[in-house]
């Protein structure tokens, strides 16, 4: 399926890339309105399919896991409460938005997700950046149920509902390179490593005599390369390079500074950590292992814990966090959890 059919990525436009406003989304050709949640297009056959929606806390029983989302139809504006947003009656499968995005459940169209700043806040963008294009999606469920919330008059309001599941990292690549090197990468990945030896980022801690993984090793540092996705290098732009832990700012020869973007909650299995700015920090090289295999971890105050013996560049006694930077408490929380987990699991 090509870039401008229904259902794609749109060309030039990176999964990550952010947007100050709705209306420039539009101009995107991302969404087809600016203040719709749910985008259609006109398939093969003439018919109104959706292709993209918009996650900006439009209902209250819309939920946001990254990975997975359960999202609410539409309902014309009459059917709204102009003050608190909430539906006074049930939602209709005629309505065109609501049809639309069901026939892209039946034909199995993919879904541009575009998340707004009003939505979750572990994964959206914050209000100066505004909106985010966050890549496909495919819908797996669409079903009737009941709102949370019940009619003015105590009935019960009936809303179409969606499941909504994210594709494979490979598929979030816009380059056919770049899709055929990470599906390889992660077909890799999959045939040397098990869930008791890879650790948060995919590089295993140990290693047991020749057992090693060198490949693996290898595979990730290039899957790194590959992931160095838009939300990525923002990060990077805003530190300069330098490392949140430790200070360290690398230059090359041409004087540019080399850091890596560390997400905490790893993307892959089994952790699916999001690739959003509050779960990225700016490493050197040295930190971005230390973290991967738990050498540190970051306490509630920011403060840097040392588990392991460190020789070289000292660390700093918290993280720096700078303006605009906002990391979620919650993936700090799963890196700490999951290390101090697995060490005590060890040790028994």
């Amino acid at each position: 399926m090509g870039f401008e059919q229904v259902g794609g990525h749109v060309r030039g436009v990176p999964v990550g890339a952010v947007f100050a406003s709705r209306k420039l989304v539009q101009q995107a050709k991302l969404h087809r309105d600016n203040q719709r949640g749910i985008s259609w297009a006109s398939d093969g056959n003439g018919l109104q399919v959706g292709d993209a929606i918009v996650l900006h806390g439009g209902y209250e029983d819309d939920e946001d896991e990254w990975h997975t989302i359960r999202y609410t139809g539409a309902s014309p504006g009459k059917d709204k409460d102009a003050k608190t947003g909430k539906l006074l009656r049930s939602q209709s499968w005629a309505y065109l938005d609501n049809a639309a995005l069901l026939r892209s459940y039946e034909g199995g169209y993919r879904i541009r997700v575009i998340r707004g700043h009003k939505g979750d806040e572990r994964y959206s963008p914050d209000r100066v950046d505004g909106y985010r294009y966050d890549g496909l999606y495919k819908i797996t469920a669409a079903r009737d149920a009941i709102s949370k919330s019940p009619a003015p008059d105590g009935s019960e309001i009936q809303i179409c509902q969606f499941d909504l599941e994210r594709l494979p990292d490979h598929l979030q690549m816009q380059t056919e390179l770049e899709r055929q090197v990470l599906q390889a990468l992660d077909d890799l990945v999959e045939q040397d490593s098990t869930p008791q030896r890879q650790e948060p980022d995919g590089d295993p801690s140990e290693g047991e005599g020749d057992e090693e993984k060198f490949p693996l090793r290898r595979s990730m540092r290039v899957s790194r390369l590959v992931r160095d996705t838009a939300a990525v290098k923002r990060i990077k732009r805003l530190y300069e390079g330098e490392c949140q832990m430790c200070g360290l700012r690398l230059e090359g020869p041409d004087g540019k500074p080399y850091s890596e973007g560390a997400h905490i909650r790893p993307l892959g299995k089994p952790h699916r950590g999001p690739d959003v700015e509050p779960n990225i920090l700016c490493l050197c090289p040295n930190c971005h292992v230390r973290l991967d295999i738990g050498a540190v971890l970051i306490e509630t105050d920011w403060s840097i814990v040392v588990r392991a013996g460190l020789f070289g560049t000292a660390l700093r006694g918290k993280l720096q966090v700078k303006q605009g930077h906002k990391v979620h408490p919650e993936y700090v929380r799963y890196h700490r959890d999951y290390w101090r987990n697995r060490t005590l699991g060890s040790a028994q």
